[in-house]
């Protein structure tokens, strides 16, 4: 693969990791909290509906084109052994794989699927949003900080690649 082209995918994996941290701080930071403040029934009912429009959002494109370009160039790193620090890039990828959407995978949807099927009485929803919260905002912390630690990492390797060239 050209250095042009790796250059352009890492620039758009970087990118791509940067606003998904940003989106994952929002909900870290204070989205989380202020639907917890609103109550479990409107909190259940507020998180349902963004787990309804963010299927069908931009955010679904950024989800995964930056996954997908996080693994084509830790196959480009696996592959090419001529790449220079190819271990590091291979482990950016990794890092954004599993940390970001393996952990979205195993945990934060299962967990917004539970939500979305839990009783409209109000001890479920109670008890449950109490859960859910702590559960799923302590996985988002972790997809959040990897996303982070990608796009870091990703300048990081980036200027290096390119002080090689």
């Amino acid at each position: 693969m050209s250095s042009t082209m790796i250059t352009l995918l890492i620039c758009l994996a970087l990118t791509g990791a940067g606003l998904m941290a940003g989106v994952y701080f929002a909900f870290s930071g204070f989205i989380m909290r202020s639907f917890d403040q609103l109550g479990a029934t409107q909190a259940t009912n507020a998180m349902n509906a963004i787990n309804e429009v963010i299927l069908r959002s931009w955010f679904m494109a950024l989800f995964l084109g930056s996954t997908l370009l996080f693994t084509i160039l830790s196959a480009v790193a696996l592959f090419d052994t001529e790449l220079p620090g190819r271990w590091l890039l291979m482990t950016i990828g990794l890092i954004y794989v599993i940390g970001m959407f393996g952990s979205t995978a195993v945990f934060n949807v299962p967990l917004n699927n539970r939500l979305a099927d839990v009783p409209e009485d109000e001890n479920g929803v109670s008890n449950n949003w109490a859960l859910y919260y702590r559960n799923w905002t302590r996985w988002n912390h972790i997809r959040g900080v990897c996303s982070l630690v990608s796009m870091v990492l990703s300048v990081y390797y980036l200027l290096y690649y390119l002080s090689c060239d």
